[in-house]
């Protein structure tokens, strides 16, 4: 299936086999690498469903679809935290896992007796990693845990930053690796890295730093310009060139993309307007965002991943709701963290982009129609799958976003 298909669907077999919501949270290195997905599920603790059966969901399906990342074009499989209760880890019904891939996660929740330590002390033998969640330094029934689980969250809002390092130098004799949860802004990640936490978790990538008054880059501003010029009317491939060409980079980028697995067979290119007519004006509109999102090599691997799983999720649902002009919806998704990858305020960045004010009222305030969409793809990135307003059926929202993290891995390797 090539990841440029536009028009029709078109999920693989492998892509209808789950019945189930999931979504992934990314859990971070201090040097914003990521380390963990952690696996959001529906139910009411998020945790591993035990009715869910082998043929819906084994764990190797989950691993595969929901545990890969592209790092330097090449594909890295990821292991996923998944939350597990203490029910489950003392019944039968937790299935094998296949080695290396899953950490499961012990709720703060669960009732610490001492089948429960013997349980988990005989999967940490097995070489099984393990992690509690919802840690309370002030209970005494976690110290029990301490000396047999391998990564401790820390939930930096409910604790407090002000109480953190007394705990942290408390768990030090433990050897944990110890994980920030609810990192929502880049001040409290520095806070967390000179804290000596290891992993971090939250929505502070998703966030612009502060910063007043910054301007776009003149190399993203060419595909601004770009951008304005292919819904000009009377646009074609000699304008579109015209403008490419004073970007090298892009000119580069383009002629890579008509050679990639977009194509099904090599194409000898005559000029920058013959890539440029090749693709046509409608997926070189998508190239041109795709582009702006994934063209700055400071940027996050992990933002611009989630990027492009938001633009190409959009753009699924409309497509299936029967939506008109698709790549509008792409664009909307794609773009509503856009200042995050530039470090300007969203308000800011719409002012300084040709936008038409439909897109933008869309981004800014979830306003229409792609409004509407952009806010039930959020929620469903975030796991709050309650929150989804449409009116499609849940599998279709699974689908769309497993199809779209595929579409994503493709892109990442294709630029």
């Amino acid at each position: 299936m090539g990841f440029l298909v536009v028009g029709q669907i078109g999920l693989a077999a492998d892509e209808q086999d789950l019945d189930i919501l999931f979504a992934r949270h990314s859990i971070y290195t201090k040097n914003r690498d990521v380390e963990y997905y952690e696996l959001l599920f529906r139910n009411a603790q998020n945790a591993f469903d035990p009715t869910i059966r082998d043929e819906q969901a084994t764990f190797e399906v989950i691993a595969n679809n929901y545990g890969n990342i592209v790092k330097d074009g090449e594909l890295r499989l990821i292991p996923c935290f998944i939350k597990v209760t203490d029910e489950l880890l003392l019944s039968d019904k937790l299935p094998d896992l296949p080695k290396g891939r899953f950490v499961l996660e012990l709720l703060g929740r669960s009732k610490i007796t001492p089948a429960l330590v013997e349980k988990m002390q005989e999967l940490g033998k097995k070489g099984v990693r393990l992690a509690l969640a919802d840690y309370d330094p002030s209970d005494s029934r976690f110290d029990v845990l301490l000396n047999i689980v391998h990564i401790l969250k820390l939930d930096i809002r409910k604790l407090g930053m002000e109480n953190i390092p007394a705990i942290i130098a408390k768990l030090r004799p433990y050897g944990l690796e110890l994980l920030a949860d609810k990192v929502e802004s880049k001040e409290q990640y520095a806070k967390c890295i000179d804290m000596g936490f290891a992993l971090y978790q939250g929505f502070f990538l998703s966030e612009p730093a502060t910063i007043k008054g910054k301007k776009i880059g003149a190399n993203k501003m060419v595909l601004l310009q770009l951008l304005a010029e292919v819904d000009r009317k009377g646009a074609d491939a000699k304008s579109m060139e015209e403008l490419a060409l004073n970007d090298p980079t892009l000119t580069f980028k383009i002629l890579k993309v008509v050679n990639s697995a977009a194509f099904s067979t090599p194409k000898e290119i005559t000029s920058l307007s013959h890539a440029i007519s090749l693709l046509g004006m409608a997926q070189i509109k998508r190239w041109i965002i795709i582009f702006l999102t994934a063209g700055d090599s400071q940027a996050s691997t992990d933002l611009v991943t989630n990027m492009l799983v938001r633009g190409r999720m959009c753009e699924l649902l409309s497509e299936m709701s029967g939506k008109d002009d698709p790549i509008s919806y792409f664009m909307v998704g794609l773009l509503s963290q856009l200042d995050a990858l530039l470090d300007i305020e969203m308000g800011e960045l719409l002012d300084q982009m040709p936008l038409n004010n439909s897109i933008s009222k869309a981004i800014l305030g979830h306003e229409g129609e792609m409004g509407e969409i952009l806010s039930d793809v959020k929620y469903y990135q975030h796991g709050d799958f309650d929150a989804v307003k449409g009116k499609m059926g849940e599998n279709v929202y699974q689908m769309a976003y497993r199809h779209s993290l595929k579409w994503a891995d493709q892109v990442m390797k294709a630029i």
